[in-house]
């Protein structure tokens, strides 16, 4: 068959809620009697598992009218190197947009909503027939790009990690973290369920939650009456600011931890500096993979700062 062009496009896919249960049932059989026990609709896994992989069979149709195709797994992003010159099509949803971002130095990524009836995506502004006016325009520079600024966490031991919609410093389960905080010349021992480093892109996502909250506490503990923002979008900030957020999440004061350093901006002038104080199960993750983390224990010294590169996605 012949190619409009040679340019590598990398196709990213995941794994459907089917192929999931599949995996750890062994047979779809096993799978739809353990969900069906349980009083849900199997159905609806199979609907969407369909709707995916079809999705996915007419991406990779139209990409290879347009040039050489290689299909990823997400599980394999991680590890993968990106050509300086590939394109990147990810079928959707928005997390899947986010994790594979952060692995990319400058390419440009098409997010691909394989299901509009299911999934809103934010971050999926095309559908799969789109592909064919899209691609063509992309090779050629004439679609406009969504510069995305990311956190990065390096740690004393080299170990680096960036962040799309935000960073998780804490313990892995439900303990204290113990570490401490410096920033802008300030420093405080801490004892907390763990920080949240949000970018502008995820400042509609967790961050939005914790202020949310942290309103609506103070506005009781003050006025003994909830009230609501004028605007849910008030505390959101630009996909390309050049600054971060940090949020300590219940932080407890005590005779050896303050509570006094909890929010603030983050800057490349005014990293966030953590030492953690954790003999162990101490981690950082970004962007809800717990799978894919760093290990912040004892003697761990993590600096968090804009990254050095910002992600690129088309619109």
């Amino acid at each position: 068959m012949e190619r409009l062009t040679e340019n590598k496009i990398i196709l990213v896919i995941r794994r459907t809620r089917l192929d999931e249960l599949i995996a750890r049932f062994n047979t779809e059989d096993q799978a739809r009697f353990y969900v069906e026990h349980l009083g849900a609709d199997f159905s609806d896994y199979q609907i969407e598992d369909r709707q995916y992989k079809q999705a996915a069979r007419d991406v990779e149709n139209i990409l290879s009218r347009l040039g050489r195709v290689q299909r990823l797994d997400r599980a394999y992003t991680p590890n993968f190197i990106f050509g300086d010159q590939d394109t990147v099509v990810v079928l959707g949803q928005d997390g899947l947009v986010a994790n594979v971002l952060k692995y990319l130095n400058r390419q440009p990524l098409i997010g691909v909503n394989p299901d509009p009836g299911r999934w809103e995506g934010a971050l999926l502004p095309f559908t799969v027939p789109d592909l064919e006016t899209v691609l063509p325009a992309v090779f050629k520079g004439k679609r406009s790009i969504r510069s995305v600024t990311m956190a990065k966490v390096t740690l004393n031991s080299g170990e680096t990690l960036y962040g799309v919609n935000d960073l998780f410093i804490g313990p892995r389960s439900h303990t204290s973290a113990r570490y401490t905080i410096e920033i802008a010349g300030r420093s405080e021992n801490h004892s907390s369920s763990g920080i949240i480093v949000s970018t502008g892109l995820g400042s509609t996502g967790w961050f939005r939650s914790i202020l949310k909250g942290a309103t609506g506490i103070a506005s009781s503990l003050s006025s003994g009456s909830k009230r609501k923002l004028k605007n849910d979008q008030a505390h959101s900030f630009a996909c390309d600011s050049d600054y971060l957020y940090f949020s300590v999440r219940e932080p407890w004061p005590s005779t050896t931890s303050g509570a006094e350093i909890v929010f603030g901006k983050i800057t490349t002038e005014s990293p966030l500096t953590l030492v953690s104080q954790m003999p162990e199960h101490g981690v950082i993750f970004s962007d809800g993979m717990e799978a894919d983390f760093l290990k912040f224990n004892a003697g761990s010294r993590a600096i968090i700062t804009v990254a050095e590169r910002k992600g690129q996605i088309v619109t």
